[in-house]
Formats: structure tokens, sequence, C-alpha cells
């Protein structure tokens, strides 16, 4: 209990967690007020379709070639980069504002849009089921699974599993296994970034892991650490032990 405690209040101290979960509870009132019962099962499609959300950002957003302008590097390791380079440190844990609101904002647009462009006169509600409450919850979910897995907590076999995956990614090859949340390792594997355990065992761990390829003390890594520093507390003995590893 204790544990899950620690890390719903970790999760509730992020206002990224806090503003998804009160998408999902304007989505829950906005499909309750449409009084159209089959709506609830709209829901169910914002399910798969946030996991794919999930892999395609942090495959092909989030581990995009490290940018040789630094303002853009600073927002690539504010995004994604940073959590690679300091995986324990829990202020990284968690997708940044600057990605969560405005991806939600898209996706909302996109299939409200989708379904007033097809005639759906609950074209609204469509879309707070299937992007506000099924996406908004997956979201959650995955959060947690992501927190979980970096957390030296009790797991359930299924938290067990997702972290085994997730340590795989960050600690041996981090071009394999994109997904997070429970469920989604079948989109790593439709799309060729799952590894077997034969193949991992044979495979050695990729150089400079921590830093998605790049020399520790890359001039954009150390600046980038040094900007953050505050913001992430970020000892000057940890940044320099980075910079070394």
């Amino acid at each position: 209990m204790e544990d899950m405690l620690q890390r719903l209040r970790l999760m509730l101290g992020h206002h990224t967690i806090l503003g998804i979960a009160a998408g999902v509870c304007i989505g829950l009132g906005i499909v309750a007020n449409a009084g159209l019962p089959w709506l609830w099962l709209l829901t169910l499609l914002g399910v798969p379709a946030q996991m794919l959300n999930e892999y395609n950002l942090h495959r092909f957003i989030f581990h995009l070639s490290p940018p040789q302008r630094q303002w853009q590097f600073d927002l690539l390791y504010r995004a994604h980069y940073g959590h690679h380079d300091f995986p324990t440190n829990r202020t990284l844990f968690f997708a940044p504002d600057f990605v969560v609101f405005p991806v939600l904002v898209i996706n909302f647009t996109a299939i409200w849009a989708l379904l007033a462009l097809f005639g759906a006169d609950w074209a609204f509600a469509g879309a707070a089921a299937i992007v506000l409450i099924g996406g908004g919850m997956t979201f959650l979910a995955y959060e947690w699974f992501h927190a979980t897995a970096h957390l030296p907590v009790r797991k359930t076999a299924i938290e067990r599993h997702v972290s085994t995956l997730h340590n795989q990614h960050h600690f041996r090859d981090f071009s394999r296994w994109f997904h997070v949340t429970a469920g989604g390792e079948i989109i790593d594997r439709v799309m060729g970034t799952a590894i077997d355990r034969n193949d991992l065992k044979a495979q050695q761990r990729i150089e400079f892991i921590r830093t998605l390829g790049m020399r520790p003390d890359d001039p954009r890594l150390v600046a980038a650490r040094h900007r953050f520093a505050d913001r992430y507390g970020l000892t000057a003995d940890e940044i320099a032990r980075a910079a070394r590893a």
C-alpha cells in the first residue's frame, strides 16, 4: 500500500498528470450529457490510439538525432534526452507540458473534425470519448507504468514485465522497446523494435547508452545539464559524473 501511495503522490505532484486527469473528468461530463449510451464504447478506441501515439512520439520525436543548435537541443533534452541522462531523477519521469497538452488539443481537434466531416452530429462528444476519456486514461496508465519502472517499489507481475522491457530500452539498446504501457509491446513487435531474450543475450550494450549514443562530454549535453540543473535538482557532482559516464 505504501508503494502505491508513493507513486500516487509522485504523480499528483506533476501538473501534466493533473491536467490530463481534469481532461478525463471533462470528457466524462461531455459524454454523460450527450445522452447517447453507445458513445461510451468509443472510449475503447482511445486505448490503442493513445498507445500508437505513445510509440510514435517516443520513437520518432523523442529519439530524434541531436540538433546542432543549442536551443533546439535543450527542448529535446527537456522532452526526453534528460530522462535517459538521469533515469532515476524523479522530476524527469513525466512527459513535459509543452508536448502533452498540444498533442491533446491536436488529437481532439483531428478526431472532432474527422467525425464532423462524415456528418456525425455527435462529433464533439465522440472526440471527448475517444481522446479525453479513452486516450486520457491510457496516458495516465502510461505514466503509472513508467514511474513504476524507474522506482524501487514492489511490483505486480505485469509491472515487472513492463519494467524489464523498459530497462532494456534504457540500459541495453535505446533503439528497442519504445512502448511503456502494458499491452503496448505488440506495437514494438509489429514495428520490428522488439528484441527476444536470445538476441538480447548475444547483443552488447550500446556504447554511450545513457546519452543515446552521444559522447557524455558533448558540449550540448554539458550546456543542457547546467541549464536545467536547478529545475531538476542536479548537483555539480552528478553533472560531473554524467560527463565521465
